[in-house]
């Protein structure tokens, strides 16, 4: 008897008019982000490779070590983070780095171009968070209530069938008619990024999945949600305007206003307020070094190339002493906002969570690369290559450039015409995403937060069907 009432409902709903409207429309949209996905993929690394060979070609033509002040450090594009964006195109993708110093990140897409941050780009986080849910509506809003108005629901439970049992052909006819044919536009959309040579590792297509998972799991939720919402009301225009008042507030308010509640309920310091803080800290210290480099008395006067080289570990002294003192007076800084954000950002997000569309976005940005942590992450890797850079400077000219440090050298007499430098000796910048092991474990509790929903309300509909008055 189940697997006729499954039968039925399958048929049904592929069958209707609006489950051929809305699918086309979803996977046209599935397909047009994986094949975009890739050509932007396509177009962001040639644009990195030729910032990077740019980079050094400015290098070129330069004979000494001392006159290479920083180098650039580029984020490159992810295979994922053209499929679920996330923050990506919101944060910096280039780094000015020096051999001392703190690092900031500039140039972020929407800077370059800022059209798109009105016109954000279709993904699939935009696919899963809208369309699909909304699609999961439009198949359950009226499976109860809807039968209910025409007079089958009375007539099929006439028959010996135990209620439990005719919702739970219900739920997973209902399932089945939306993950099936999504599933198959999906791995579509996959074929495509072989088709058009988009690299991805095996890492990445795991990742991938989980993403392909997390979104069926949402649409999942509201489809639960309709099938309950159909079976505690009557009138099928009823179930359609509840469920559209609770997408509107779960989708689009609740994660807005969560984020407003936040900003009240935790102050953080704005990062121009933490620059300000840092530029007058680090004038102080340049005045007491300016007072210092007056005092400077060389031991060796009469011999030129001494007295540059003792003024030149003088500085260098200078600058490791304002250095440690940048480092600690920053860090204080950093970490009281840092810990100020983090408890705003645990507030937001725990309130957001409320709304099950905030656990699907963390969930594929976390899987994607593309979350929060991204920044940050980015950050960590150019400090890597900072301490790498010093190192390599120190090597070729006794000394790690940064700040507002101060070098001389002089020319003893005719000297020969010195060799260009080598650009291609510098350390290669080399990003590492964040490993697949910490993106599960952040992905976790939003996957299980999305898993509870739907078994809420599949014990919600059981429950509410039960005592469905059929008159």
């Amino acid at each position: 008897m189940l697997r006729i009432l499954v039968k039925k409902e399958v048929r049904e709903i592929l069958g209707s008019m609006k489950f051929v409207i809305t699918f086309s429309a979803c996977a046209v949209l599935i397909l047009l982000s994986f094949y975009m996905g890739a050509e932007n993929y396509s177009l962001s690394r040639a644009q990195h490779e030729a910032a990077r060979a740019q980079n050094l070609e400015q290098l070129k033509g330069l004979t000494d070590w001392f006159t290479v002040r920083s180098q650039r450090v580029f984020l490159p594009p992810q295979p994922l983070a053209t499929l679920v964006n996330g923050v990506s195109n919101d944060i910096g993708r280039t780094i000015e780095v020096e051999g001392r110093g703190e690092l900031t990140a500039d140039d972020s897409r929407y800077n370059d171009d800022p059209i798109f941050a009105i016109f954000r780009f279709v993904d699939l986080d935009f696919i899963f968070g809208t369309i699909l849910s909304l699609f999961a509506i439009l198949l359950g809003y009226n499976a109860i209530s809807g039968e209910k108005e025409q007079g089958t629901l009375r007539l099929a439970l006439a028959n010996p069938i135990p209620r439990n049992r005719y919702i739970l052909g219900k739920l997973l006819g209902s399932a089945i008619a939306l993950i099936l044919p999504l599933i198959v536009a999906m791995l579509i959309g996959c074929l495509m990024l072989v088709i058009l040579q988009h690299p991805m590792s095996g890492e990445d297509w795991l990742r991938l999945i989980v993403i392909i998972i997390t979104g069926l799991l949402y649409a999942g939720v509201f489809l639960t949600l309709s099938l309950f919402i159909s079976s505690v009301t009557y009138k099928s225009s009823s179930s359609f305007l509840i469920l559209l008042s609770i997408w509107i507030f779960g989708a689009l308010i609740i994660p807005r206003a969560s984020v407003l509640l936040a900003g009240r309920a935790v102050d953080v310091p704005s990062i121009d307020e933490t620059i300000a803080r840092k530029a007058k800290f680090s004038s102080q210290l340049f005045k007491e070094e300016r007072v210092k480099m007056t005092q400077f008395q060389p031991t060796s006067t009469g011999d030129p190339e001494k007295m540059v080289s003792e003024f030149n570990r003088f500085m260098e002294d200078i600058a490791d002493e304002r250095e440690k003192k940048e480092n600690e007076f920053n860090a204080r800084i950093n970490e009281d906002r840092d810990n100020k954000l983090r408890r705003q950002e645990g507030f937001s997000f725990n309130l957001a969570r409320i709304s099950p569309s905030t656990s699907m976005t963390l969930a594929a940005t976390a899987m994607a690369g593309t979350s929060l942590e991204l920044k940050d992450h980015f950050i960590d890797e150019a400090l890597k290559y900072q301490k790498a850079f010093g190192d390599f400077m120190t090597e070729k000219t006794g000394s790690n450039p940064g700040g507002r440090m101060v070098m001389m050298k002089i020319k003893m007499g005719e000297e020969e015409e010195p060799e260009p430098i080598d650009p291609g000796e510098l350390p290669v910048f080399r990003y590492q995403p964040v490993s697949l092991a910490q993106s599960v474990k952040s992905t976790l509790p939003d996957l299980g937060l999305l898993a509870v929903y739907n078994l809420i309300f599949i014990a919600g509909s059981f429950r509410a069907f039960g005592r469905y008055d059929l008159r």
